[in-house]
């Protein structure tokens, strides 16, 4: 009997001086004095870093004094589950959870750590950040003083700084949606350098591909960079229009010119001659010389064309933009061979539906309203390139336009049923609406990773 009390009391005796303990740990003072991140992707091994903010999912260690009996952890207001099991009295591991809130956390709260035990709380200010910006599309990469550029992506909210190429800097009239998709400004004048635009936003920097103002690589711009080829099978130099938006584009295309329309609408089912560059005799149309700029060995889905249109009316339904980086088209429009891969032929073209949804086969109609909007399809939508078994460089496209028996660059207006399955079919209509293009250029579309550290 006097054994087992002996072995009672041992047992409660430590119960005694964990609640004297535990109360004395409930108003010990708590102190933060570092935030380190928990980086087990760390490329130079340093897993442990000090850091001056985090992103959400992802694991920090919080460094101090006091922690012994914390209950809560608040981070931007959020109640954060922690395991108590994995803390000390000076250090505390917590994940940020992915629905802690953000830009929208209220004021007093956001960018704060909060410790919680039942008689004293210490706050931190420290920066918590969604995930890392990204960049998907930029609207206008060749754009004129005044016009409007909008950047699409996503965690883009509250963008404050844009830097475009040469360092050029906007602080001012930057607008960003709430929700992190899109932000624009108005282009400046005196930006003569090509690159990236940089943001700087909530969530940190996001660096656009270097194809912003990049005119290095033109096809054509029908104003003296590029010529223009004529035969039979062509619309001319005197069928191009003045930009009717006066923005100081120069000479642009209507694709169908007034000379075919002065005899009435495009028909159905038929094909409009096109516009073309000089090609083989004509040194602009040896695409090598674009290796100055963008390494032959760049992979196609790394390389674009780009070009500028203005559709000032809804387009939908009917009519398609054959695109081609060579003359030797033997069918037209979308689902046609010469879109495809093949073994047998140097296929380099591409048509462009832009009502089209190529995932499901829904139409919306396209326009732009009443302003120029920037296009880019990767190399790798182009015939043979969408064989993506094979790694095709940007060196293959210029290898197989100069092995062709015309190298001519050519765009034209196609107007084809349009098969999508065989329960998806579109049938053409006549076409009669006025559509503009401008500036065809190659550029480079390399993504650009930011680095947190």
């Amino acid at each position: 009997m006097k054994k087992y009390i002996y072995m009672l009391i041992a047992v409660i005796a430590p119960l005694f001086v964990s609640c004297s303990d535990d109360d004395d740990n409930q108003s010990a003072t708590m102190t933060i004095n570092k935030i380190y991140l928990q980086d087990v992707n760390a490329k130079d091994e340093v897993y442990d870093r000090e850091v001056t903010f985090a992103r959400l999912g992802q694991l920090i260690r919080i460094e101090g004094s006091g922690f012994t009996g914390l209950k809560k952890i608040y981070i931007n207001g959020y109640d954060t589950y922690f395991n108590n099991a994995l803390m000390t009295d000076n250090n505390v591991w917590v994940t940020l959870n992915k629905d802690t809130p953000v830009d929208k956390a209220d004021e007093s709260v956001r960018n704060t750590i909060t410790l919680v035990k039942d008689n004293t709380q210490t706050t931190y200010e420290f920066i918590i950040r969604a995930s890392a910006p990204s960049v998907s599309s930029v609207d206008n990469t060749l754009p004129m003083p005044g016009e409007t550029v909008t950047v699409y992506g996503a965690n883009l909210q509250e963008t404050t700084k844009v830097t475009l190429p040469g360092d050029v800097e906007i602080t001012e009239g930057i607008v960003s949606d709430e929700d992190g998709e899109w932000y624009s400004f108005t282009m400046p004048a005196g930006v003569t350098e090509a690159g990236s635009i940089t943001s700087e936003g909530a969530n940190g920097t996001a660096v656009t591909p270097a194809y912003f103002n990049n005119n290095t690589c033109f096809v054509i711009n029908f104003d003296g960079t590029g010529e223009m080829g004529g035969w039979s099978a062509t619309f001319s130099s005197d069928d191009l229009v003045d930009d009717p938006l006066n923005t100081g584009r120069g000479k642009v295309v209507q694709i169908l010119p007034e000379s075919l329309l002065a005899e009435g609408p495009l028909k159905a089912g038929a094909n409009a001659k096109g516009f073309w560059t000089a090609g083989n005799d004509n040194a602009n149309d040896d695409w090598n010389r674009m290796t100055a700029y963008i390494p032959g060995t760049t992979p196609v889905d790394s390389v674009a064309l780009q070009f500028d249109v203005y559709c000032p009316e809804p387009w939908d339904l009917s009519g398609q933009l054959e695109i081609t980086l060579q003359n030797n088209l033997s069918n037209y429009g979308y689902g046609s061979a010469c879109t495809k891969p093949s073994k047998d032929y140097l296929n380099q073209a591409y048509a462009w539906v832009p009502w089209l949804d190529r995932e499901t086969g829904e139409h919306k109609a396209f326009t732009t309203g009443n302003r120029w909007q920037t296009i880019t399809i990767p190399l790798s939508s182009f015939g043979n390139y969408t064989d993506n078994e094979t790694a095709w460089t940007f060196q293959n496209v210029i290898d197989d336009r100069n092995a062709g028996s015309y190298r001519n660059f050519g765009i034209l207006f196609v107007n084809p049923d349009l098969e999508f399955s065989e329960t998806i079919v579109y049938p053409a209509s006549d076409f009669s609406q006025k559509i503009y293009f401008d500036n065809f250029r190659i550029v480079p579309i390399t993504a650009v990773t930011v680095s947190d550290f």
